[in-house]
């Protein structure tokens, strides 16, 4: 009898703390309402972290773009994409990690009853200008992808857009949400740890954004380039304090991706050099930056060779300052503007300044970003191999050098400007023995589109010319 007593007074005691038994159920450490900043701030990161990492499963760039190479693993650095879930693991994240998230905390923010019209007004331009940053992100890495019929849960096999028509779509938003932003309103707060709220920064940054999608339009929709740049190019960042930077904290989940994969706190491997190519064309030109690029081997930079095996004891590694928990990772920066407003005013676009002016300034706030000295800049420029109206090559070849050396650590904005720009004069590793190489143009649709969404995927294919990484998408002009 006692032991009925103490059963049904444990059922009593259980009862009375739920309304139903549906309550039961509940995941108590699952959030089941989250606020439109969360989900703003968690999808921001995603896109931070997914165009900075390193991690060889995801994020290869800086191997396609030279600037790293490896000790021992192959594969990357001699651009397969199959053997690892590279291709499925970018394209998981862009849409299932940034722009779900994002569209949700916007459906959110609409819903919202208790905001005022110009804040709200502010939140969903941020929401949008970051939507529009990573739709760019998948058109210039895949080519045609799902858009109008992407992130709808009840279509499980959707199109495939053709990426200029997109790429035209989202310049039209990117507009309308430069158009919602009110300077004298706050938007995310809280939730924005880019620029926290400030508006004016958020209206420098989206045309910046809109500057450098219309340039990569340049070579075959001129006119539209030409329009936006040029719309853009007085309201974009008028120096490094301006630059859109993520900020890392020292302690995962939220630490420097980079750091993930290359600081001792966090791992005990070593699987990354310098590559001798981004190193030995820094050596030439004395650049004062290696010293915050690269460490050292016997008081020298040395890089490993590209695309075979190194020891890591006997190359340049990637610098400390770099591989820090905390080190901010850049999406948007001065640098890259003013060598984008170079480039403009070379293709004759209505832009105040010259070329060189702004190709020096660019150089300049490269180097003042990492720590360099006026200086060192002054120095650096006076070289015949750098001076605008001495270095070798035409505008493309003068610009696209530099712009590779200022992008370091940014894989794949490297990437997208070596293929616009076709500068520097980049080859692939000659394997003996090996079929040859060639240094991707696009990342190939992930597997699982080939068997989930095939008949779409196989349409997309043909459309963009062949789901090779050798194929050009449809901006490069081959």
């Amino acid at each position: 009898m006692k032991k009925i007593f103490i059963s049904i007074f444990s059922m009593i005691l259980m009862a009375s703390c739920v309304e139903n038994l549906e309550d039961y159920n509940v995941d108590q450490k699952s959030a089941a309402n989250v606020p439109p900043a969360t989900l703003y701030t968690g999808a921001v990161k995603e896109l931070s972290d997914v165009i900075t990492t390193p991690d060889v499963n995801i994020n290869n760039y800086r191997f396609y773009v030279q600037q790293w190479t490896t000790t021992q693993y192959l594969d990357e650095p001699r651009y397969n994409m199959t053997t690892r879930l590279i291709p499925q693991n970018v394209w998981q994240a862009l849409y299932r990690d940034v722009l779900a998230d994002l569209g949700e905390s916007k459906r959110l923010v609409e819903e919202d009853a208790f905001t005022t019209d110009a804040i709200k007004g502010n939140q969903m331009a941020q929401i949008e200008i970051m939507e529009v940053f990573a739709w760019s992100v998948l058109l210039n890495t895949f080519g045609n992808v799902p858009y109008s019929e992407a992130l709808n849960p009840d279509n499980s096999l959707p199109a495939y857009d053709d990426a200029a028509t997109v790429y035209e779509e989202i310049l039209s938003r990117l507009d309308a949400a430069l158009n919602r932003i009110d300077p004298d309103e706050t938007g995310f707060d809280e939730g924005d740890i880019i620029y926290e709220g400030d508006m004016e920064l958020w209206w420098k940054f989206g045309n910046t954004l809109k500057l450098k999608l219309g340039m990569v339009i340049a070579d075959v929709n001129s006119s539209l380039a030409q329009s936006a740049v040029e719309a853009a190019a007085p309201n974009v960042f008028m120096d490094n304090s301006d630059n859109g930077a993520f900020p890392y904290l020292s302690a995962p989940p939220n630490n420097n991706p980079v750091s993930e994969e290359m600081n001792p706190l966090f791992t005990s491997r070593q699987d990354y050099v310098v590559a001798n190519t981004l190193v030995d064309a820094m050596n030439e030109l004395n650049d004062p930056r290696r010293a915050f690029y690269f460490t050292q081997v016997d008081g020298e930079y040395k890089g490993g060779i590209y695309g075979f095996s190194n020891s890591y004891s006997d190359f340049s590694t990637i610098n400390p300052t770099i591989t820090d928990p905390t080190f901010e990772a850049l999406l948007l920066d001065y640098s890259e503007v003013k060598f984008l407003l170079a480039e403009a005013v070379e293709r004759g676009y209505n832009i105040e300044g010259t070329a060189e002016e702004h190709y020096n300034e660019a150089i300049a706030a490269s180097i003042a970003y990492w720590g360099g000295t006026e200086e060192q800049t002054n120095t650096y420029l006076a070289q015949p191999q750098v001076d605008y109206s001495s270095a070798p090559g035409d505008w493309k070849d003068k610009i696209g050098n530099q712009k590779w050396i200022a992008l370091y650590n940014r894989g794949y904005d490297a990437w997208l400007e070596w293929r616009r720009l076709d500068a520097p004069d980049l080859q692939p590793p000659s394997v003996e023995g090996a079929s040859e190489l060639v240094i991707p143009k696009r990342v190939i649709y992930p597997i699982n589109e080939q068997t989930l969404n095939g008949t779409n995927r196989s349409a997309a294919g043909q459309a963009i010319g062949g789901d090779n990484s050798e194929t050009y998408l449809w901006w490069d002009i081959e």
